[in-house]
């Protein structure tokens, strides 16, 4: 049986960025990315503001290979990187005054993936 494989161009693109980045810097937390965004689009992580909020701590950066989901509250200034947000998920972000962004902006900040949480 063959491996299912991403079909969008975007989530394509941001796979061989991720590999790239990995290769040039040596670090693993990339081409982990990439295997995880290469699941089909259903096995996708989706993560809850509550669970960011349970596992994280103040002025960390998390990163989800998938959608970030707006229940729950946010009581901590964090960055989050994903795939894609919801509306009330973005708000509840930023109006503690955290940082939504992508992961492919995430990768230019930061190249070498110090300090960064995968959540699933």
């Amino acid at each position: 049986m063959r491996e299912p494989k991403a079909t969008n161009p975007r989530i394509l693109k941001l796979i061989e960025t991720l590999k790239s980045a990995s290769y040039r810097t040596q670090r693993k937390i990339w081409k982990d990315l990439a295997k995880r965004l290469s699941k089909p689009a259903r096995r996708r992580a989706e993560v809850n503001i509550s669970k960011i909020n349970r596992y994280t701590k103040e002025g960390e950066v998390v990163v989800v290979p998938g959608k970030v989901l707006g229940a729950g509250r946010l009581d901590h200034r964090v960055t989050v990187a994903a795939l894609s947000f919801s509306e009330s998920a973005r708000r509840a972000i930023e109006e503690v005054g955290g940082r939504c962004i992508t992961i492919e902006e995430l990768v230019e900040e930061n190249p070498k993936g110090v300090q960064i949480k995968i959540m699933s």
